[in-house]
């Protein structure tokens, strides 16, 4: 998928203001990290018309950082530019060992889903998909929480 100007228009109030001196527009950046999620590419193997794969990779951890990509795909969302057709859901989840080094740091962004089950410390990811390849949403919980709470919390954000 690439964005059009057009579309890119309806979805500019989501994005940051640009600055002159950019290697590369919004628009280019947008249209570069949707190429990556499409094709499951590394952003070193990314074509030379998206920049810099540095470039593209620091100022995307940037914007998810600051919470801009998730306001970028919500405005999207609602502008029905890039809608999921969603005909069944499936909840499942799995479990991740928490590296030991993992446990006992200082918690920068707050509360860890980190949690303490018979395996050791592990975390549980919850993801909703819409079929094999599209996750619709997602959530981490620690690994002693049970995942049917946590089903109906993410089926309730889908709406």
């Amino acid at each position: 998928m690439k964005l059009t100007l057009d579309q890119y228009n309806k979805i500019k109030h989501a994005l940051p203001v640009q600055w002159d001196n950019v290697e590369i527009d919004n628009l280019t950046l947008l249209n570069a990290l949707l190429h990556i999620t499409e094709n499951g590419c590394k952003r070193r193997a990314m074509p030379d018309r998206f920049g810099k794969w540095n470039t593209v990779y620091r100022r995307v951890n940037r914007w998810a950082k600051r919470g801009v990509i998730e306001r970028i795909f919500e405005a999207t969302r609602r502008e029905r530019i890039l809608a999921v057709e969603v005909d069944f859901i499936a909840l499942d989840s799995t479990s991740a060992k928490v590296h030991p080094d993992g446990t006992g740091a200082a918690k920068k962004n707050g509360r860890q889903s980190i949690g303490k089950s018979r395996g050791g410390r592990t975390t549980k990811i919850h993801p909703v998909a819409a079929d094999d390849r599209t996750a619709v949403t997602l959530s981490l919980s620690g690994g002693n929480e049970r995942d049917a709470p946590e089903g109906r919390k993410l089926i309730g954000r889908l709406g």
